[in-house]
Parts: structure tokens; sequence; C-alpha cells
């Protein structure tokens, strides 16, 4: 048999009884014969209460220190799960992103993998051991600790995967799968038996919080099988692969929605051919990152909207101030307390209009549209975060996704 590489969250390990619980997951896969490498990340809230204790020493904590901070939460529950798989008579070992080989780029809070020397798996792997790995962390070149931002514990089991040319990765949540849209949120959600990396990745990235993007993107580059499972249901998850079947006349597939939205727009930009590579580039280098563009001419000056999340609107304007002289501006203006709203589906490449009925429904429910952007597979909208659930729930029904149980 081959290897699987499962990833449990921070729920599914949020106290004792669930690691133990993990445990039993982590043995039934190896009774079957495979190699497993488990990734796990911190106990339940562990990193937000670690960011709220730097936080009331520092309104800004030193991103170096940070990383020393919150990479401590992901070593308490490797190795609480190794001792769990001991005490059931299964050898195991546990490693840290580091000693697992997992070297990063050197940006603190949000580094992207380099590479992976995985000999220090696979050697216990061949003596038959269970291998469990810290998620979330790796190290740089220099020997700094990184994290890998949230959900990187996803990243790091994907990358794993790809690494060890496993078989399969498994990510254990605490739902039983991808659904059209949030169950929490919106009672008719179905679970999808199946969805493409491309759906997944659109999904990820418009604020599906299920799996982080940089997993499904490490997934599809290196065609890792994957499929999101229940850490307590034994029950099949959704698996995201290359193609699937479309169900009849199901354009779209999901609805992913995120609030915190602020839209800051620069007035009186000038017409210069490298304004708009300025802007963006110098909040690039500096890991902010813009959403939807809109930019419109008036009297040789340019006016330029774009969103972001509303926890990086102070760092923003700090940064376009600092840079003024670098691309000179009349003003700039904000407003925040918005949501981002997105269907999703590769059906609506072969199926024109479906922008137009998104905007109609919204229309007929009195949701006003503040940016629009548009991809072959999916259609965003920025509206009033009050109207957020509202909007969700009125598209979810409108595109068919309440009607029955989605089959692909």
């Amino acid at each position: 048999m081959g290897i699987i590489v499962q990833k449990f969250g921070g729920t599914s390990v949020g106290s004792v009884e669930k690691i133990k619980n993990v445990a039993e997951r982590v043995i039934e896969e190896k009774q079957r014969g495979h190699d497993v490498v488990v990734v796990v990340s911190a106990m339940g809230k562990t990193t937000d209460q670690l960011v709220v204790m730097a936080n009331e020493i520092s309104d800004y904590p030193n991103k170096r220190e940070m990383d020393m901070l919150l990479a401590t939460g992901e070593q308490v529950t490797i190795s609480l799960l190794t001792m769990a798989l001991l005490e059931k008579g299964y050898d195991a070992v546990s490693y840290t992103g580091w000693q697992a080989g997992m070297t990063t780029e050197s940006v603190h809070g949000n580094a992207r993998i380099l590479k992976i020397d995985t000999e220090r798996i696979e050697r216990p792997l061949k003596e038959g051991k269970i291998v469990v790995v810290a998620g979330f962390q790796g190290i740089t070149e220099d020997g700094e600790i990184t994290t890998l931002g949230r959900g990187g514990s996803d990243t790091t089991a994907v990358a794993l995967a790809a690494a060890l040319k496993a078989d399969k990765c498994d990510i254990y949540t605490d739902v039983t799968g991808v659904f059209t849209t949030d169950p929490r949120y919106i009672k008719g959600a179905r679970k999808l038996q199946s969805i493409s990396y491309d759906e997944m990745l659109e999904l990820a990235q418009l604020g599906a919080s299920v799996l982080h993007p940089r997993a499904v993107e490490y997934a599809k580059n290196y065609s890792v099988p994957l499929e999101v499972r229940s850490s307590t249901e034994r029950e099949p998850g959704t698996i995201i692969e290359e193609e699937v079947s479309l169900e009849e006349n199901l354009i779209v597939r999901g609805l992913a929605f995120e609030d915190q939205i602020t839209r800051v727009t620069i007035n009186g930009l000038s017409n210069s051919l490298t304004g708009l590579s300025d802007v963006f580039t110098t909040l690039a280098k500096h890991h902010i990152n813009v959403d939807i563009i809109i930019q419109s001419f008036s009297d040789e000056r340019t006016n330029l909207s774009f969103s972001i999340k509303s926890n990086d609107l102070k760092e923003a304007m700090e940064v376009l101030e600092k840079n003024k002289s670098l691309f000179p501006y009349e003003k700039i203006e904000t407003e925040s307390g918005l949501a981002k709203v997105s269907i999703v589906g590769s059906g609506m490449v072969s199926n024109p209009g479906v922008a137009a009925e998104m905007f109609a429904i919204l229309s007929e429910e009195g949701i006003q549209i503040k940016m629009v952007s548009t991809s072959e597979i999916k259609v965003s909208t920025v509206i009033a975060d009050s109207q957020m659930v509202h909007a969700v729930e009125s598209l979810h029904e409108t595109f068919g996704l309440s009607h029955s149980t989605v089959r692909a």
C-alpha cells in the first residue's frame, strides 16, 4: 500500500478527548496497510489566544517574534497526538515543521514553502512508524522560524503529499465535505460529492474557509488526490480532482462570501503609464493583498478604486501616504462595512448571461452592487455587509443549489 497524508484542524484536536479520537482515525488508516503521515494544527483557539496575549503587550507585535510565539501551538498538538498513538501500541514520532524539512521564504507571518527535504520523514515511515508533523510552520535557509498564515496546515499537508508522492491527502474538518455554500449560515447548503481544482481554488480564494487557497494550488499543480472529510463522522467526503461531470443544468456549483471588506478610492491619480504599476507594486511589497480593481479617467487624471481586507486598511493608508511622491494623488476615500459575495461554476464558461442573472437577483432584493469582478468561472460583487447573508440565500435558491442533494 502507499502513503496517506492526513490533516486534522484545530477544532478536530481541540481537547485531549478529541486528540484520542484523531488517534483512532489515524490507526484505522494504518490498519488498512498504509504508511501514514499526520499533519495537525494547534489545539482549538490556541493561536487566537496567543495573538490576544501578544496584542496585550504591543499594538504592533514584532513579526519575527510572533512567528516564534505562534509556532508553539502546533508543537503541543504533535507531542500529545504522538503520545496517544504510542499509548495505543502504535510506534510514532513527532516533528516540527523545520525538523520535517520544510524550508520557506523569509516572510514572517505568511511564508511560502520553497522546498521539502523528505529524508527525515521517509526513514521512520520505512520502519513502520506513524509520522506526526506540525502544520503551519517552517524554517528559512538562514534558520529563522516562519509561519504560513491562516490555514497554513492545509498547505503543509498537501505540500508533504506532493513531496512524498502520496496516494492521497485527506483533510479532516468539522464538516463532512465541501458544501454549495457555508452551511453554518445557509440552511439549504448541500454537500458536493466532487468539485474541480479550479472551482475549489476560486471558492477558497473568495472566502470559503474549508480549504486554504495555497493548498488547492499545490494539489492542482502536483495532481494530488484530495478529499475533504469529517473528523467525527464515518462517511465519504468531497473529492477534489481535475475534472468533474457537471450535474445537469447546474451552472453555478458554489457560493462564497466574506465580510470585513473595505473599498479604497484614490482620486486624482496621474495618468502616467507607470501610475497603476507604482501603486500596486508598492502595496505588494508590504504584503497588502488587493482584490477587485476599478479604474476611471477624467480630465487627464485617474480615479482608482480597489478592495482590501479591512484589517489591512491602516497599513495600506500609511503606505500610500508615505509613497505619495512616487504616485501623486489628490485625496483618498475609504468605505468599510462591506462584504464580497461570489458565485462559482465551470459551467459558466459555456453559458452566457449568468452574471446578468446574478445582478438581476440582487437588484430585485434591493441590494446595491458597489464593485464587480469576473473571470471565466466566477462573478464577485461587493455589497453592504448587512445584506451579505440575504444576498447569499437569494442566489443560492435562485441558482438551484438548495433544491436537492447536489451530485457531480
